[in-house]
C-alpha cells in the first residue's frame, strides 16, 4: 500500500494524557519505521503554564506549520494539579477542555489539519435537556468546530446522537470492543465462550445495544436490568435507584460479563453483581470503557472479598490511579496500539472503517482460541 501523508505528523500530548500519549507515540514509531521517517518522537513540545490566580496559557515551542496535528487530552484526569492562591488545585474537565482550546489558539491556523482526540468526550453526561439546564456537550463540540478542528475522535460516547450538533466537522465514536474482548478472553482462559457457560448482561436499557453486540459476536445470550428510580428525589445530581429488575434467562452455574460504558461510583454495577451472585452465577466479571471509581475502592474490595465478582476490566483511555491499578481484582485494557493505528491511518489519508469494525477481528480471535482449545483436547486424549 502506498503512503501519501496528509502532512508531517505531529502529536500534541497534554499532560493529562502524557502516559497514554507516550505509548501511542512508541507504537506509531514502530508502525512507521518502514516509511523512512527519521524522528525520535512525533510528540511536539508544549508548555502548559498556570498563573497563581488560576489563569493559564499554552505555548508551543516548535513550529507546527503544515503539520497534521493530533491533540490528545484526557478531560477526566483529576490527578493534574497546580497551585492557586497558595493551595493545591486539581484540574477538572472544564480546565482540561479549556487547554484544548488554548492549544488550537496557539496553533493560530498554521497547521495543515487539526484533529482532537478526546477519549472521554467532554460533557458527555450532559448530552440532553430534560428541563432548563445546560447542554454542555453540544456546546463544546460546536466550539471546536468554530475553532477550525477538522476531526473529533472519541470513545464509547454516552449518547452518540450528540454528534448531530456538528455541521461539517467529522466525528468518530470508536468502541474498544475488540481490545476489551481480547484482553478478557486471553486473561480468563478457563471461561468457556458459548451459550451454556457465558452470558452478557446490560446494567440498564440504555446499554442494551452494546450488550447485544457483545452477545451476538460471541454467540451467547444477553440479559438486562431495569433501574427503577425514585423520581421524587435527587441525590448527587441524579434520581437514586430503588431496585434493579432482571429480564433474561437463568444464570445459574454460568459465568456473567456485565458490560457498560463507565463505572462512576460503581454502585449500580456492584448491585447487579450481587444480584447475579444471589441468582447462582458461577463467576461475575465487570467491564467498562471508563473506570472512574469516584467514591473510592472500599466497596469494590468488600464485594470482591465476599465473592460477589471475580474481576473488573477498564481501559486506560482515562486516568487510572495507582490504587486502582494495584487492586488484585483489576485488569487494565491497553488501547494505545489501537489509537496508534487510527492516527497513522488518518495521517496516511486512508479510511479507518476497517479499524472501526471489530466483528471480523473478534471472530478471527475466537477461531484461534477454539483451534488452540481443540489442539489441547487432542493432546490430552493422546496422553491418556
Amino acid at each position: 500500500m502506498e503512503y501519501h501523508d496528509y502532512g508531517p505528523l505531529g502529536l500534541i500530548v497534554l499532560k493529562s494524557c502524557r502516559e497514554l500519549g507516550a505509548h501511542v507515540d512508541a507504537f506509531i514509531r514502530e508502525m512507521r519505521k518502514d516509511c523512512h521517517d527519521e524522528v525520535d518522537t512525533y510528540i511536539l513540545p508544549v508548555d502548559e503554564i498556570r498563573f497563581n490566580n488560576g489563569e493559564g496559557k499554552v505555548k508551543l515551542t516548535e513550529s507546527v506549520r503544515g503539520k497534521d496535528i493530533f491533540i490528545l487530552c484526557d478531560v477526566g484526569n483529576y490527578s493534574c494539579t497546580y497551585t492557586m492562591f497558595g493551595f493545591e488545585n486539581h484540574m477538572g474537565p472544564d480546565e482540561h477542555f479549556q487547554d484544548i482550546k488554548r492549544v488550537i489558539s496557539a496553533i493560530a491556523g498554521k497547521a495543515h489539519r487539526i484533529t482532537v482526540l478526546m477519549p472521554l468526550l467532554y460533557g458527555s453526561r450532559q448530552d440532553r435537556r430534560t428541563g432548563r439546564e445546560s447542554l454542555d456537550c453540544a456546546m463544546a463540540l460546536q466550539e471546536l468546530e468554530h475553532l477550525g478542528v477538522s476531526d473529533i475522535l472519541t470513545f464509547d460516547v454516552h449518547n452518540p446522537s450528540v454528534q448531530n450538533a456538528l455541521g461539517h466537522t467529522s466525528f468518530e465514536n470508536i468502541y474498544p470492543t475488540y481490545t476489551m474482548l481480547k484482553t478478557f478472553i486471553l486473561n480468563e482462559q478457563e471461561v468457556t465462550i458459548d451459550k451454556d457457560h457465558l452470558m452478557v448482561i446490560s446494567p440498564d436499557y440504555g446499554g442494551m445495544g452494546r450488550a447485544i453486540y457483545y452477545a451476538n459476536v460471541l454467540g451467547i445470550d444477553v440479559g438486562m436490568f431495569y433501574k427503577r428510580r425514585d423520581h421524587l428525589h435527587v441525590v448527587n445530581g441524579k434520581n437514586p435507584i430503588v431496585q434493579h429488575e432482571y429480564i433474561g434467562a437463568d444464570v445459574t452455574g454460568k459465568d456473567v460479563l456485565i458490560i457498560d460504558d463507565m463505572i462512576a461510583s460503581g454502585e449500580s454495577m456492584l448491585d447487579i453483581a450481587r444480584e447475579m451472585s444471589i441468582r447462582g452465577a458461577r463467576k461475575v466479571f465487570l467491564a467498562a470503557t471508563f473506570g472512574f471509581f469516584t467514591e473510592g475502592l472500599k466497596k469494590f474490595n468488600e464485594y470482591y472479598e465476599n465473592g460477589m465478582f471475580t474481576r473488573v476490566y477498564a481501559t486506560n483511555l482515562s486516568y487510572l490511579s495507582e490504587e486502582v491499578r494495584a487492586a488484585k481484582w483489576f485488569q487494565p485494557v491497553d488501547m494505545s496500539k489501537h489509537i496508534a493505528k487510527i492516527i497513522t491511518t488518518i495521517n496516511h489519508d486512508h479510511s479507518i472503517s476497517d479499524l472501526l469494525n471489530a466483528t471480523p477481528r473478534i471472530r478471527a480471535l475466537l477461531n484461534q482460541v477454539n483451534a488452540a482449545h481443540r489442539c489441547e483436547q487432542q493432546a490430552s486424549a493422546l496422553d491418556e
